[in-house]
């Protein structure tokens, strides 16, 4: 049995091949600037890879590109479709319908056309991404998994906005939070890599990439999370700003004679890192900026840490404490700097990051015990202190295994 994972960006596809009984990815790759004379489709099968520049008009054709890829004879990991007993495929939003990953049916997808508006860029394209995969692969069952599922057992009083009541009823504004598989994938390896039941453990999620959030996990479900109606509530991020006043975005309609769409412009794509520091919405390229004596580079990356602070700490009142704090995807897997910058001067908390364990263990050098951990994987390991009360750990996040593993799930319970 083979499951195949789809992951639809507004403009690119990325996928994995598994192999269902051992989790084994047997291939994988990525479909980029998807409406573009320049598209390319990048793969890797085994020892074998290649980056196929041809022009792709939308999502269906990315996926006629990628099946012929897994049933070329030459690699032989899909001669025949039916092999993949099912296809998983990421949705940003489920809205208030969907708290679970759910077999896709004709119903499923009139729901998902009916709040496409709530996430504009990314739904229909993981619909468009679904209609196609189904024609092309009719024999396997269709899984959706959303990001904002995980975030559905949040309750009423931390989800629900200080508005108006008619207006969350006609229009469903509320905090809906995202970057769910990842929230859950990590929190779950955590547990498992401590030993410890996650339903007995206080644990606060920080998903650090350009999109960035952060979830406090409570007797194993979401309690609360920074991203809010949509992905750009919460943390300062690569481009995004970021909690800030509402009455900005009235105050420079009026003075910069702004429409909704140019504010929108402005705060998803203008602000964050990028934004703040005039640089890059990279922290790599803020880092080196900041080395070279940029002032401004420097003001962004204290920003950025104090933004994923002060939400730790937010987290940790909320849960009455916390007992693990992990980091994932690209800043939280890959910058010691930003993990000690975020972290330090919170030790009466109980929260210390261990110098050596924080730059040694990242690179790699530091697996099983001396990186705090046993049977650790890659890129995974502990960077507090030995005997530290709060255990701060950094786990590569996995959504196309999670996503897989739910896919696995509804075959075997149907």
């Amino acid at each position: 049995m083979k499951l195949l994972v789809f992951n639809a960006g507004s403009s690119s596809l990325k996928y994995q091949l598994l192999e269902g009984k051992t989790e084994q990815v047997l291939a994988k790759g990525l479909v980029d600037r998807i409406g573009d004379a320049k598209s390319c489709h990048s793969w890797r099968i085994g020892d074998a890879h290649g980056d196929d520049s041809a022009a792709v008009a939308d999502h269906g054709a990315a996926i006629r590109a990628i099946i012929a890829v897994l049933t070329d004879p030459a690699h032989a990991v899909a001669a025949n479709l039916e092999e993949i007993a099912a296809v998983g495929h990421r949705v940003v939003h489920g809205g208030d319908y969907f708290s679970a990953s759910v077999v896709v049916t004709g119903e499923v997808l009139e729901k998902l056309d009916e709040i496409s508006p709530l996430a504009p860029l990314h739904n229909p394209a993981a619909v468009q991404c679904i209609r196609a995969a189904r024609d092309f692969l009719p024999t396997a069952t269709h899984v959706a998994a959303f990001d904002t599922a995980f975030h559905q057992t949040i309750p009423a009083y931390a989800h629900r906005y200080p508005i108006p009541f008619e207006l969350y009823d006609k229009y469903k504004i509320r905090r809906y939070g995202f970057h769910g598989n990842s929230h859950r994938y990590v929190s779950a390896r955590a547990a498992e890599l401590l030993r410890v039941p996650l339903r007995d453990l206080k644990l606060i999620s920080c998903h650090l990439g350009n999109g960035s959030s952060i979830c406090a996990i409570k007797d194993a479900i979401s309690v609360d999370t920074s991203m809010g109606f949509t992905p750009l509530d919460g943390l300062m991020m690569g481009t995004r700003s970021g909690a800030i006043d509402p009455a900005i975005v009235t105050f420079l309609q009026r003075h910069e004679n702004l429409s909704p769409d140019q504010i929108d412009e402005l705060l998803n794509m203008k602000s964050g890192l990028l934004g703040a520091s005039g640089v890059s919405k990279d922290l790599r390229d803020v880092l080196d900026a900041q080395e070279q004596g940029d002032e401004r580079a420097r003001l962004a990356r204290e920003m950025y840490a104090y933004s994923i602070k002060r939400y730790v700490g937010q987290y940790m009142a909320a849960m009455g404490g916390v007992d693990v704090i992990v980091v994932t995807a690209g800043v939280g897997e890959n910058s010691p700097i930003m993990r000690r910058a975020a972290f330090e001067g919170l030790e009466r908390f109980g929260i210390a990051v261990d110098p050596w364990r924080n730059i040694e263990a990242d690179k790699g050098t530091g697996h099983g015990e001396e990186a705090g951990l046993y049977n650790a994987g890659p890129g995974e390991f502990k960077f507090s202190p030995q005997g530290s009360r709060v255990k701060l750990m950094v786990i590569p996040t996995n959504e196309e295994l999670m996503i897989a593993r739910d896919a696995k799930a509804l075959i075997q319970s149907t």
